[in-house]
């Protein structure tokens, strides 16, 4: 498993623990994997016996060993394999014959979760995807034993005596942080779990569920112990980019707290007979709306925190190509995700680059030239999540009453004007015009303007790549096994400074996978704003931060002018529906919208609609602009709302509950 959560460049420190860690195999009391962005090689230490820990907290350098051990157990979230939150639902699409693509949690999606063996299994650390590495294996759990052994000794002041206070302070807190963060993690996947603030017995598995309230709970206390204690900032970033801050530390507060408000565990009465075999309830039945008061507090201070630490929304600044202003917001949004160290990251994870940009460019042509190497495209984006973006006023596609898009399969003939999102003179699907900015920044399709840095001799916006989808055409099926299921593409997540302009060499630029975003904590804030007050001035307030950004007008000009429902941002409902809407795109292919269906419980009207894209196999305008049915997912509530523990686990634990439904 690679380690995510790092904000990490490959520091010497890191380099040197390394090669002292492979010097030291039968001394050191590690279970680790550590991946490297700069290298392969990984490692993986089992620790012998109980006596190897006494070892390991006999010296300050021997105890920085087992803290980065325990850091070595967060999530991979850089690489789709290991990112359920992208391939497990709606957003992302394989191609459909090519069962080569379908890994783990993409069979999620294609509704083969199960409770024999269960896929993406966290709890077990098993069925998890990945390239033979080996790494799959390290579970959650294994990395809060870790944890625990770490506290017990490092709190001991008699042990480690070369390690100065400040710093004993300081690791306690970092370590205090990945604890909650990997209770929020399985909370998440599997709603109420076990609390694990001491490690059992060896070989003996007691454990049992705990209320969600508890658990919810628990993870805040451990976070309000951790956050005054950790630096505002990292100073040292030659050695200790990566580790944990107050601002990352105060988001997952502030995340935990959200979902503990959000619909799927506040008042949730589909579980109200789920229990554990004490008779204990695992799910509070009645509606609590303080929990939107503590969120919204959290999210408050979360944000300060971010803010007062250099954390803004990312911009497009220091022009070189006299780009369009069209251009310019197109990278405003590219960039706020593929920007290196982007002042947007509150938790970027440099020990997780993106390492899918391959997976998600087309070939692309200018003129005659063929540049398509070795790219693939073959993520694809279904129709369903193009037609949620707003058009170009800034409003949803049904309620814009000045653009039809009633036909949205028409074909049209893009124009001069529209030649930094299409190519003038092309004809595609009506679909495609008339869109907001996020959109074109977002997505790839049959005819549109991909803008690379290196797209002509310039680096101008205008005479670059282009996509052309048709049968057989450069970025079409029929040209090489990994084609585009549905006929769109992730332009979002291409750092638009890498090489392609080249039929044998391409360099992608790599970037830290960002965690969170400011952006993410400003619409997480604008949601509990109007939970606590329907239709808060101030939710909205912070929604138009983040649609200036987009290049749209704000909310409440857009309904008035444009929108059939003019006054629908003035009710909590038709706020709330606003605000997750503006969500879902901002947070777009990044993750988020996995989790946020299920924390609202939208998963069973979203996921059970039909997965569709373009007619691929058509070679003619006519024949490809059409739309067709890929798939029909399937989502049954509330059982798929959490993974199943699956049987091993509950059959050797005669604690455990397995969650309703498996």
């Amino acid at each position: 498993m690679k380690t995510k959560f790092l904000n990490i460049k490959t520091s010497s420190l890191f380099r040197t623990t390394l090669k002292r860690i492979k010097s030291k195999l039968l001394y050191i009391p590690m279970a680790v994997v550590l991946l490297f962005s700069s290298c392969s090689e990984y490692l993986d230490i089992v620790p012998d016996n109980v006596a190897t820990i006494d070892n390991a907290f006999r010296l300050r350098n021997e105890a920085e060993k087992y803290l980065f051990t325990c850091y070595s157990f967060l999530p991979l979230h850089g690489d789709t394999w290991f990112n359920p939150g992208m391939a497990a639902g709606d957003e992302y699409w394989y191609p459909q014959t090519n069962q080569n693509k379908w890994h783990a949690a993409f069979r999620i999606a294609l509704g083969q979760q199960n409770k024999d063996n269960p896929l993406y299994n966290e709890w077990a650390g098993t069925q998890k995807g990945g390239n033979g590495d080996g790494r799959s294996h390290l579970k959650l759990w294994r990395g809060i034993r870790h944890c625990n052994i770490f506290l017990e000794n490092v709190r001991d002041k008699g042990l480690v005596p070369d390690l100065s206070a400040n710093e004993r302070v300081r690791w306690i807190a970092e370590v205090e942080f990945l604890k909650a963060f990997y209770h929020f993690y399985l909370f998440r996947m599997y709603g109420p779990i076990p609390i694990m603030d001491k490690n059992a017995e060896i070989g003996i598995a007691e454990e049992k569920r705990m209320p969600v309230d508890s658990v919810t709970n628990y993870i805040v206390k451990l976070l309000d112990s951790s956050i005054p204690n950790l630096p505002a900032t990292i100073t040292d970033e030659n050695t200790e980019l990566g580790r944990t801050t107050q601002s990352i530390a105060s988001a997952i507060k502030a995340k935990t707290l959200i979902y503990a408000a959000s619909p799927l565990f506040n008042g949730n009465s589909d579980f109200a007979n789920f229990e554990d075999k004490e008779g204990t309830k695992l799910f509070p039945q009645n509606y609590d709306p303080n929990k939107w008061i503590k969120a919204r507090d959290a999210l408050k201070e979360a944000i300060e925190i971010a803010e007062a630490n250099g954390h803004a929304l990312y911009e497009y600044k220091n022009d070189v190509f006299e780009l369009s202003d069209d251009m310019k917001t197109q990278l405003n949004i590219r960039n706020a995700v593929t920007k290196r160290w982007a002042e947007e990251h509150v938790w970027a994870l440099s020990n997780s680059n993106y390492i899918n940009q391959r997976a998600c460019m087309p070939p692309v042509e200018r003129s005659q030239q063929n540049a398509r190497g070795t790219l693939a495209g073959f993520f694809s984006v279904p129709i369903k999540i193009a037609k949620m973006f707003y058009t170009k006023n800034g409003v949803p596609i049904e309620e814009d009453k000045t653009l039809d898009f009633t036909d949205y399969m028409d074909i049209r003939t893009a124009n001069l004007e529209e030649r930094y999102h299409i190519e003038p003179g092309y004809q595609t699907a009506r679909l495609n015009f008339d869109r907001e900015h996020r959109f074109y920044a977002d997505l790839g399709f049959d005819g549109s303007i991909w803008y690379m840095k290196d797209g002509n001799a310039k680096g101008a916006d205008e005479n670059t790549f282009y996509v052309k989808c048709k049968n057989f055409e450069n970025a079409g099926f029929g040209h090489y096994n990994n084609w585009n299921e549905t006929g769109y593409f992730i332009k979002k997540l291409v750092n638009w400074e890498s090489t392609t302009n080249s039929s044998n060499n391409v360099s992608w630029k790599v970037y830290p996978w960002p965690e969170i975003r400011l952006a993410d904590l400003y619409l997480m804030y604008a949601e509990a704003l109007n939970e606590v007050e329907g239709g808060s001035p101030m939710a909205i307030e912070y929604l138009d931060k983040i649609r200036e950004r987009a290049g749209l007008g704000g909310v409440k000009v857009s309904w008035e002018t444009y929108s059939t429902n003019p006054q629908k941002f003035t009710t909590q409902d038709g706020l709330r529906e606003i605000i997750h809407r503006e969500r879902l795109i901002e947070l777009a292919l990044e993750g988020h919208r996995f989790w946020d269906l299920r924390r609202w419980k939208k998963s069973v009207e979203y996921l059970n609609e039909d997965i569709t894209g373009f007619n691929i196999i058509g070679k003619t305008t006519e024949a490809y602009n059409n739309e067709r049915v890929i798939y029909s997912q399937s989502f049954i509530a509330p059982r798929d709302y959490f993974w199943p523990i699956g049987n091993y686990d509950t059959r050797r634990n005669p604690n455990l509950v397995e969650n309703p439904g498996w």
